[in-house]
């Protein structure tokens, strides 16, 4: 959900060239997040004003667009979240709003923002992928053990499997799992949950570490990989030899750019520089 200041000089702010609602959008969609709704806030400071929205959805309606979403698919609200207007009941305040509507695989229409929530399109749970759990962190729970604790991406884990972590090398079996202090028999691509292993201390594994299936595919340490980048805001120029720190799901670790192979265009994805030497912000 992209939240916008409606108030008088904020809105400009944010969509400016180096504003944070122009950096949350492309770091959204960058990140694979597809499905996007626009709230309008603080509307009440507008007056309610139905030009100031409409001017507001047109310049939001061309920067996303110029970013990779089809604002057809994005449901636009105006909303006070300070009094609580168009949240989850429909508002008095604002006679010319008639709705939001989206176009996706069926069309959707609505007024407020929680019918717009509901309104998203569940994604695919990618169950039948080999099981990838990021550590998020590792407790040391008296009477119980070591209980590594993260969000499964892919796959399935369940009490009996044994699992590996990468890149400690350290196989062990679960022997239970947990969400929310309640018992699961399998957790699912999304759940929150911590697992109980059996015979490892809290010094071999660690956030960052990633659990797998040991019988399918488990996950391996990589010593390179081509990535594509996009330099949002950097000083000067980046070329080979520069060395950044990578996040990388829960991991955090120093790296080094080794060649940049080609540039891109960023709204066609077509090569249009092969072997750069540098390249800088944009």
């Amino acid at each position: 959900i992209l939240i916008i200041a409606a108030g008088t000089g904020e809105f400009e702010a944010g969509i400016s060239k180096d504003g944070q609602t122009r950096e949350h959008a492309l770091l959204a969609y960058t990140l694979g997040v597809k499905q996007l709704i626009v709230a309008i806030n603080k509307m009440d400071t507008t007056k309610w004003s139905e030009d100031r929205y409409q001017e507001i959805i047109k310049e939001t309606s061309n920067f996303i667009k110029k970013v990779g979403y089809n604002p057809k698919h994005v449901p636009f609200v105006p909303i006070s979240g300070f009094n609580g207007d168009n949240m989850i009941e429909a508002s008095s305040n604002c006679p010319w709003y008639k709705g939001w509507e989206k176009e996706t695989k069926s069309k959707a229409t609505g007024k407020t923002l929680l019918e717009a929530i509901d309104a998203i399109d569940p994604p695919s749970r990618p169950t039948d992928k080999p099981l990838r759990l990021p550590l998020q962190d590792v407790y040391k729970i008296g009477g119980i053990g070591t209980v590594p604790v993260g969000r499964v991406e892919t796959g399935i884990i369940k009490a009996g499997m044994v699992v590996t972590f990468a890149p400690a090398g350290v196989t062990t079996e679960v022997k239970s799992v947990e969400m929310h202090h309640e018992q699961l028999t399998e957790g699912v691509p999304g759940d929150n949950v911590g697992f109980n292993v059996k015979n490892v201390s809290v010094k071999e594994i660690r956030r960052g570490n990633v659990a797998g299936d040991s019988k399918n595919d488990p996950p391996k340490a990589s010593e390179s990989f081509n990535a594509q980048v996009i330099v949002l805001n950097h000083p000067g120029q980046v070329g080979a030899g520069y060395a950044p720190v990578l996040d990388c799901h829960t991991a955090h670790i120093a790296c080094k750019f080794s060649e940049l192979l080609e540039k891109i265009d960023r709204r066609t994805g077509k090569s249009v520089e092969n072997s750069p030497k540098f390249i800088k912000s944009g």
